[in-house]
Order: C-alpha cells, then structure tokens, then sequence
C-alpha cells in the first residue's frame, strides 16, 4: 500500500475548535428538525404529503450545498467560504422566528438544507486538514459532537416547544451565533492552510486536480454506494417505524426514547472509539462491522413485537450508526488526493442525502405492496450484499491502494 505523506502543520485549526462549532451547530439544528413535520401539520394543518415534498426540497437543497461547496474548498480559501455559510444560517434562523407561516417555512426549511450541506462540507473538508491527529480520530470526534449536539437539542426541544415556537428560533439563530464568532476568530489558521497548498500547487486554484487513483476511485465507489443504500434503509426508523410501533399498542412516547437511547449509545461509542482509535486494525474493519450491525439490527425488527426488542434493535442499529458512519468520510479522506478532498467529502454528503431523501419514499413503496415484515427482510438483505460487494473490492485492491496522509 503506496503512503503518500504530507507535512505537518505547524498552525492549524485546533480540533477543540471544531468541536465547538459542531456542538453550538447541531443544537441548533435539532431544535428544527424534530418539530417540522408536527409544527407543520398540527399547526400550520399542512398535509403529511406535503409535508413529504418540503423535507425532500431539504434533502435536495443539502446535496446541493454538499456538491458546491465541496468543489469550492479545493480552489477558494475556505475562511470566508465558512464564515458566510454560518453567517446567512443566522439569519435565516432569525427571519424563521418572525415568519414561521406557509409557504415561507417551506422557503425556510430548503436554504437551511442547502446552508447545512454547505457548511458540513466545509467542517469536514477542512477537517482534513488536520496533522496532529490520525484522521479516523478526528472524524470518530466529530461525529461524537453532532451527536451529543443531537442529545442536546432533542431532550430541550420538547419543553421549548410547548412554550414558544418563536422562542425555539431565536435560541436556534442564537447558537448559530455563537458558531460564527467561534469560526470568526479561531478558524483563521485555515488561511494559512490554503497559502500553503497553494504555494506548492496542491490547490485545484492553482493547478489541473490531480486525478484520484483509479484503484482508489472503485474502492471510494463502492462507499458511496454503500452509504447511500445503508441510509436508504435507515430513514425508515425516522419515518414508518413509528406508525409499526403504534399499531403493535405501543405508545408514541416510548416511540421516542428509542432516539434517545440512539444519541445516548451514540455519545458512549464515540467516546470510546475516541479513547481508544486503534481498536479496530484498520477503517475498513470498522466499516464492515457497523455495516454487519445495521443489516443484523434489520433482522431482529422481524420478531420485534414489544418496547423491548425494539430498544435492542435500536442499540444494534446504532453500533452499526456510530462505528460505520464516521469511518466512511475518514477512509475516503486517505484515499483523496489533496487538490480534491473537499469534493469527495462532499460526495459523502452527497451519498448520504440521496439515501435520506428518497429512503421514506422508497419504504413506503415496499410496505405497502407487502407490508412491514417484507420490508425488513429486503433492507436486512440489500445491506448485506453491500458487505458481499465491497470485501472482495477490498481485498484486490488493498494493497494497491495509494493513502494521502
């Protein structure tokens, strides 16, 4: 396996730093997610169909946000290209909190997509170029911080809503502050980042974008495809899962705790993977693992039928979120060259949001042609042959594969 290494950084953006905006970010965000599809319908009485073609103008505007300011990272200084994401967020956030009616929730809810593909990217991207830590650490931090952004902002949520939905805006606008100043005065060093690549023509600013390997292009593929599939899959815990659950007698409620008992799991396993990176021998174990897991926890919904075995279903599904779902990025980032890391991270995005856009769709397809039951079989399956795909694309190409360290 060809190293290709890097120099490194003498200045660069502290990693607690990006950890700071991640949380500020994701708190922010799930003080909106959580509360559209009930605001919208129990509220503004907009209708569960159209409720379906707003989220879809989200996922749509994310993957639009992925894609360009992926591209962008590579050519541009990315300062700027993060102060703006954040900056337009804020006040998105603060026109919400005074029109929150329809349609303009609609307009809302679609730039705060593209904004969140945008600066997710960009976080990503220039997480990259992070030296003093291994870059499976790195990502394994991050997505701890989303998700305990996650456990945040879901558990406050709930109470604020019942008060104010204008409130929850301004709180939500308010973190996105607090991210901005944060990327104002501690994100500089990325400006010197870019000098740098620029300087020695690593920049797609500067020069043709070195092709990434082609070996390397298959295996990222192959990633992507599984990505893509697996949360293709996995929306449908956000979507039908709770309409089985109440029509088995089981309260909404308990409906809920499950994604508490996600982010919960989610922040355990980070941590420990951030404690101790080098348990799995390498990224692809960690990938294969939580893509076993994701496929298993499908196979036990078949005999779910009480709380119970739905929380264990939920524990093994998250084993499979919190080990696959931070590796993916950080494999494909050794397998980048430096001229277009930002766009691959950005077709990571990419990957993801087309599985979320179209998984609800696409389970609600299955399940009423078949019903549930089918349906967990044929998810348990696809995501399995995603593992039957990619080891023998691994194991040929492994040792061919060029690392940009």
């Amino acid at each position: 396996m060809k190293l290709a290494h890097g120099k490194t950084q003498g200045d660069e953006i502290k990693l607690r730093w990006l950890i700071v905006g991640e949380l500020a970010t994701w708190i922010g965000a799930s003080f909106i997610w959580p509360l559209t599809s009930v605001y919208l319908n129990k509220q503004l009485h907009i209708s569960l169909s159209m409720i379906g073609v707003v989220l879809f103008c989200n996922c749509a505007g994310n993957i639009l946000g992925s894609i360009i300011s992926g591209r962008l990272y590579d050519k541009y200084n990315p300062y700027p290209l993060i102060l703006w994401g954040v900056g337009l967020d804020v006040a998105v956030l603060f026109l919400m909190a005074i029109f929150h009616g329809w349609p303009e929730y609609w307009v809302w809810l679609t730039i705060t997509g593209f904004l969140g593909g945008w600066n997710g990217t960009l976080i990503n991207s220039i997480a990259t170029s992070l030296r003093h830590h291994q870059g499976r650490y790195v990502f394994n931090v991050l997505y701890f911080s989303q998700n305990l952004g996650v456990v945040t902002g879901t558990l406050i949520v709930g109470y604020l809503y019942d008060y104010s939905v204008t409130l929850l805006f301004v709180i939500a606008a308010l973190l996105f502050v607090i991210a901005f100043i944060n990327a104002l005065f501690n994100y500089r060093p990325i400006i010197g980042f870019h000098k740098e690549r620029v300087a020695k023509g690593q920049s797609g600013d500067t020069q043709k974008a070195v092709p990434m390997p082609k070996r390397n292009f298959i295996m990222t593929m192959a990633f992507f495809t599984t990505l893509g599939v697996t949360w293709l899959m996995y929306m449908n815990w956000e979507s039908n899962l709770s309409v089985y659950m109440v029509s088995l007698g089981i309260p909404f409620h308990l409906y809920s705790l499950l994604w508490t008992l996600n982010a919960s799991v989610i922040v355990i396993m980070q941590g420990i993977l951030a404690r101790f990176p080098n348990m799995f021998k390498n990224l692809f174990h960690q990938i294969i693992f939580g893509i076993c897991m994701f496929s298993l926890s499908f196979i036990t919904l078949v005999f779910a039928k009480d709380f119970a075995h739905f929380a264990l279903s939920m524990f093994i599904l998250t084993l499979g979120e919190s080990t696959a779902f931070p590796a993916i990025p950080a494999y494909v980032n050794d397998l980048s060259p430096k001229t277009s890391k930002g766009k691959y991270q950005g077709a990571t995005m990419v990957a993801s949001g087309i599985g979320r856009a179209f998984g609800p769709l696409f389970g609600g397809l299955v399940i009423d042609q078949a019903s549930y039951i089918p349906f967990f079989w044929v998810a348990a399956i696809v995501i399995a042959l995603m593992i039957v795909m990619m080891i023998p694309i691994y194991l040929k190409l492994a040792k061919k594969l060029t690392l940009y360290k």
